[in-house]
């Protein structure tokens, strides 16, 4: 009884902390204390935390975001066009391909690439998310009203972070109920900023939007 309750301490302590998770495809910090603390007060609080704890590894990562705040201040949506020349076009057409391909076989129309303020706009935010070392979807309010201002109708937003392929990028995003939302979603422009950090890995943000 004592081994155990000292075996549900380290588990309580290791699970109340940020826990960094790194399975092949993605790094993600978060913290579940407010999770843990419903089961402490439980019975089988042993069995529990241990099923958490090991299963914790197992889960992937990847982010998206569709709109859930607009902007009420007078914003500045004005962007360096030329930031959609830093996206690696290879792998964004690939991707894009991919997902058109996913689209056509559900009946629905293909998404065009808007090469110019999406993607830049897209950059941007991959810039960001090199620079703070994660993914995030951090300002995607004001991505989302400045493609407004140019006409979009509603927007939305895929991330991740370290995939190496089109292919695994997209699987990853097509077995996760919220991204595969995005991506089936009535939208009929995208936009990328897929860039490498220093560590030659990768990083994506994909804007997606409907005129």
């Amino acid at each position: 009884m004592i081994a155990k309750r000292k075996y549900l301490n380290i588990l309580y302590w290791k699970l109340t902390h940020a826990y960094t998770i790194y399975p092949p495809s993605i790094t993600y910090r978060f913290n579940i204390r407010r999770v843990i603390s419903s089961f402490i007060l439980e019975k089988n609080s042993f069995m529990k935390l241990s099923a958490i704890y090991f299963l914790l590894p197992l889960i992937i990562f990847i982010s998206c975001s569709k709109e859930k705040e607009s902007s009420s201040a007078q914003e500045n949506y004005t962007i360096d066009l030329n930031l959609a020349l830093k996206t690696d076009w290879e792998m964004a057409n690939q991707i894009n391909l991919l997902i058109n391909e996913h689209r056509d076989s559900l009946g629905l129309s293909p998404i065009q690439i808007d090469n110019q303020y999406a993607s830049a706009f897209a950059v941007e935010h991959t810039v960001y998310m090199i620079e703070k070392g994660r993914i995030n979807h951090d300002n995607f309010s004001h991505r989302s009203e400045a493609l407004k201002t140019r006409g979009a109708k509603s927007v939305g937003e895929n991330v991740a972070y370290g995939y190496t392929t089109a292919e695994d990028v997209v699987f990853a995003w097509l077995h996760s109920p919220s991204h595969k939302n995005i991506i089936e979603g009535s939208y009929t422009h995208t936009g990328f900023g897929v860039l490498k950090n220093e560590d030659n890995r990768y990083f994506f943000t994909q804007l997606f939007y409907r005129k």
